[in-house]
């Protein structure tokens, strides 16, 4: 990523853009815009991430869509609407990695017979696939369970399915506070969703639970109906995870770290690569532990190698690094690769050594200092994600302060900030020392003002470059202006990249476009179309 050589072409793009600019400016102006909902297709709405609580509507409930497969031809959706078992609406919550799951499910519903609708009024029922891992998270499963059991209660849906990490984590808990819940399924029950709904839909009210234990090996994710656009998708290569971090409770929720084998996810890959996807996202609980289960030692790197020689695939993001187990060879792996991006997403949740201590993080701040270095010295242009708790049990003024100047002085492109969350039947919820709400927030607010700055200005030292920009979709209300992300932005937590294109090059939605970087809106930039469209 070089700086552009000013002269007469330089300045020539640089007016060219500026119209630009001003149509973009206007659009913003008068257009109020979530950057979390830019990659919803037709298919899929989701809710903001946020560390605050989200009260859903029935507008904001991110209910999945059946889509015409003659437009859509990855989603096969044309069952004959007199031949159908029934209808259903699916509601998915939580992260990318509980999306697969709900990809799964789907699949596997539709391979059954069942047909998907986008209102769940008047269909036979529906399923909801919660996640159950904060407090606001929960809270959110809560309200979408009870949206969805009011609809029962006035005879406009028959029927409610439960899945995902609430049920596995609350279990016959869920069932005697809401006894109207016609299924529960664990976590690892996914793969029966359709004995389940038999059972229901046949009239049987015994048996309305299927919990399994964790799998020794990961299952696999085989039968997907893939919901994100056509172009990315995300991709498990392990599940579980064998940290016992004090605040965390994915291990009893997911169980142990469950690797698939390679060969498994190489042909994962090739499937989504044949079906258009251009952008693989990998993610697990702890990706840099991958193959250690199955190989006796980590083989992230080898993966990595196969994933990078796949035709098809232009880029592959790597999401959710543990900061252990990241050698030289791993780091010389991705810069060396064609098509892995410089982007690391790696949560570090503090820097202090009294609190990385408590958290049961495993590593210390001398440690994290020099992988962060020695990444940032390996990897040419590397864009870091990181997240940072405030507010964990004990953490006194200076321990912030110490975790502030850190922030600071590391200049992380993404950073994302969350208050502690007390965990029932976590290690970190029985510790003394609880801080108030209050100074959790007021901790974040501040650590959140630091990284602005440090975010803003690495916008704004992109002004002038050309970057590589995948487009999400097109902007409504605006002609030929379109929405995508650079190599530094993953989809639905990172920023967004505003391009206008070029009358004679048509763009759409999965276009790789060369853009001319020629400004920068606080998070996010905007470019125009000056170079290839791919």
């Amino acid at each position: 990523m070089r700086k552009r050589t000013i002269g007469i072409f330089g300045t020539r793009i640089q007016l060219v853009a500026l119209d630009r600019i001003v149509m973009i400016g206007e659009w913003m102006r008068k257009r109020s815009f979530s950057r979390h909902s830019i990659w919803a297709s037709p298919t899929l709405i989701f809710s903001p991430a946020s560390p605050q609580p989200q009260f859903l509507s029935m507008r904001s409930l991110p209910i999945l869509a059946n889509q015409d497969a003659s437009t859509e031809s990855r989603i096969r959706l044309q069952t004959d609407a007199g031949n159908t078992k029934g209808s259903y609406a699916f509601i998915s919550l939580g992260c990318p990695k509980n999306l697969v799951d709900s990809e799964q499910m789907l699949g596997l519903l539709h391979k059954d017979g069942y047909n998907l609708v986008q209102n769940p009024e008047n269909s036979d029922f529906v399923v909801i696939n919660t996640c159950g891992f904060i407090d606001n998270a929960r809270k959110e499963s809560f309200e979408a369970i009870d949206q969805m059991l009011d609809l029962k209660r006035q005879g406009k849906i028959r029927g409610v399915i439960v899945t995902g990490c609430l049920a596995e984590r609350q279990q016959e808990q869920l069932l005697e506070a809401r006894p109207e819940i016609d299924g529960l399924v664990g976590v690892f029950g996914r793969d029966d969703i359709t004995t389940i709904v038999n059972r229901f839909m046949d009239g049987l009210d015994e048996q309305r639970t299927i919990f399994r234990p964790a799998p020794i090996r990961a299952l696999a994710d085989d039968f997907r109906l893939q919901l994100t656009p056509k172009h990315f998708a995300y991709m498990k290569v392990s599940e579980g995870c064998d940290r016992l971090c004090t605040f965390c409770a994915i291990p009893k929720m997911r169980g142990k770290h469950a690797s698939k084998p390679i060969e498994g996810i190489i042909d994962e890959a090739k499937k989504l690569v044949d079906n258009g996807v251009r952008e693989l996202i990998l993610v697990a609980q702890d990706t840099t532990f991958y193959g250690i289960d199955l190989y006796g030692k980590p083989r992230l790197s080898e993966l990595l190698e196969k994933l990078d020689a796949i035709d098809g695939v232009d880029w592959i993001r790597l999401m959710y690094f543990y900061p252990m187990y990241i050698d030289d060879q791993l780091v010389q792996t991705i810069a060396g690769a064609k098509k892995i991006l410089p982007y690391i997403d790696m949560p570090l949740q503090h820097i202090n050594d009294t609190m990385l201590k408590r958290m049961a993080r495993r590593v210390s701040r001398d440690k994290t200092h020099e992988l962060v270095t020695k990444l940032r010295d390996g990897i040419p242009n590397l864009v870091m994600r990181t997240t940072m708790i405030t507010g964990f049990p004990g953490e006194t003024d200076e321990q912030f302060d110490e975790l502030e100047a850190f922030v600071s002085e590391m200049r992380f492109e993404r950073v994302g900030v969350f208050t502690y969350s007390i965990e029932p039947d976590t290690p970190a919820a029985k510790l003394p020392d609880h801080l108030p709400e209050r100074i959790k927030k007021e901790r974040r607010n501040r650590l959140m003002a630091v990284q602005q700055q440090n975010a803003f200005a690495w916008c704004a030292e992109r002004v002038g470059t050309r970057m590589d920009v995948l487009i999400d979709k097109a902007v409504d209300e605006a002609n030929n202006v379109w929405l995508g992300r650079s190599y530094a932005d993953a989809p639905d937590v990172d920023a967004t990249v505003f391009v206008t294109g070029e009358k004679d090059k048509p763009i759409r939605p999965g276009n790789i476009v060369d853009c001319e970087i020629v400004s920068s809106q606080h998070y996010d930039l905007v470019a125009a179309a000056v170079g290839l469209v791919r």
